[in-house]
């Protein structure tokens, strides 16, 4: 198509967009996103971009990080000047363990994108925190800073399931930092989960779920353990010391949470996400699972802005030599075609309670859909309304009913 960039293009030395990518910036929402690349330890199912202190060169330290994240962030308000956006809808700070940086660095970082180009009133504003990682007086700082949301690891609640996962803190010490949340006045306060590690019994499981329902928080994210090449999980299981993770026994633990969460008083909105209500649904994931535009700081992160997706270097030394001499942290670049937007359009919007309009699948697709409506995939009333909902068996079989609605 005429002006399409080249697969992985280069990314300008200044980092500039084209101009038919910033011609309605925010016109579906503008979010921001902070990737905080540091570690205490790393888990053993982990391969994002993160890092230990042993694995950084120079350059690289958390105490100049905050630094580099703000003078990427002058080099965003830079490039899009011209057409500045409307104020921050999100922020989400991940990782990475973001709150290893001080709490009065996060806080600079928030005010760095509230000066550049302003949050909405009503911004919601996300941090992720290992348990362990904060304090009452931390999470106050952060409350006080205009952070407004809170991710918690908690994982499991059972020991012998977060020492297969590697994970340092307590099995009680997820539910006491969320409830510390709660009492420094965060407004939500969510905690994830893996279900599917070898080793974790139904039991195990359940008490995990009795955990979160107890622990008062409004959000709860559940993921299925996935084994990625690379990480030491994978290696112990290449070596027969743990088994690989069951497909029967992941829809069977997944049941077990839409019973549980459904009668803690949660309703899923998105496959892997529940909240109590609609204000605690994580506003900053809808915007990306609806096509919004965000900008992406901090080694490693993607950006999207009018069509264009972008992703930085990865590793946090080079990112920082980038920005101490002046140019964009870019690595490469490529635009969207039509077919690559419809597909991403489908596999996330399917994936939410409000699911997509039948009249975006092509008449193929409308066919594929007739048929999983016939096995039970797709919800009857939503269908007759003219929309593709996932029923509870459907929200199991995702992936394949994606498959099967896509050209």
């Amino acid at each position: 198509m005429p002006g399409a960039l080249p697969e992985g293009e280069s990314v300008p030395v200044d980092g500039s967009l084209p101009a038919s990518a910033t011609r309605a910036v925010g016109a579906r929402g503008f979010a921001v996103y902070v990737h905080v690349p540091f570690c205490a330890s790393r888990c053993g199912y982990c391969d994002f971009n993160t890092y230990t202190a042993a694995e950084l060169g120079g350059g690289a330290d958390r105490e100049s990080y905050a630094d580099s994240v703000l003078a990427e962030l002058a080099l965003a308000g830079r490039v899009l000047g011209d057409s500045p956006p409307p104020r921050v809808d999100t922020v989400f700070v991940g990782g990475g363990t973001p709150t290893l940086l001080p709490a009065d660095d996060l806080a600079r970082i928030l005010d760095g994108i509230d000066r550049t180009w302003g949050l909405a009133a009503d911004a919601e504003v996300t941090t992720e925190a290992n348990p362990e990682s904060v304090t009452p007086e931390s999470l106050k700082t952060l409350r006080a800073a205009g952070y407004t949301r809170i991710s918690l690891g908690m994982q499991s609640a059972a020991p012998g399931v977060l020492a297969i996962l590697d994970r340092k803190h307590s099995a009680g010490r997820a539910t006491a930092a969320a409830l510390e949340a709660r009492e420094a006045g965060f407004d939500h306060v969510n905690l994830d989960l893996i279900y599917g590690t070898p080793g974790e019994s139904a039991e195990d499981f359940a008490a995990s779920l009795d955990q979160v329902v107890a622990a008062g928080v409004d959000h709860v994210s559940a993921y299925a353990l996935i084994v990625e090449d690379g990480t030491r999980l994978a290696a112990r299981m290449r070596r027969g010391e743990l088994p690989y993770p069951s497909d029967d026994v992941a829809a069977d633990r997944y049941l077990a949470a839409e019973a549980a969460l459904d009668a803690a008083g949660f309703s899923w909105y998105e496959v892997s996400n529940w909240a109590r209500s609609e204000a605690a649904r994580c506003r900053h994931n809808l915007l990306y699972w609806t096509g919004a535009d965000w900008w992406g700081l901090g080694p490693g992160a993607h950006s999207h802005v009018g069509g264009v997706r972008w992703w930085n270097v990865k590793h946090p030394t080079t990112y920082a030599k980038r920005l101490a001499a002046g140019e964009s942290p870019g690595l490469a670049r490529e635009l969207l075609t039509p077919d690559e937007a419809h597909m991403e359009d489908v596999m996330l919007r399917l994936r939410l309670a409000s699911g997509l309009p039948l009249a975006v699948l092509d008449p193929a697709g409308r066919a594929s859909a007739q048929r999983a409506l016939a096995d039970d995939l797709l919800s009857a009333p939503e269908y007759a309304a003219g929309r593709a909902v996932l029923t509870l068996r459907g929200r199991l079989l995702a992936d394949a009913v994606v498959r099967d609605l896509l050209p």
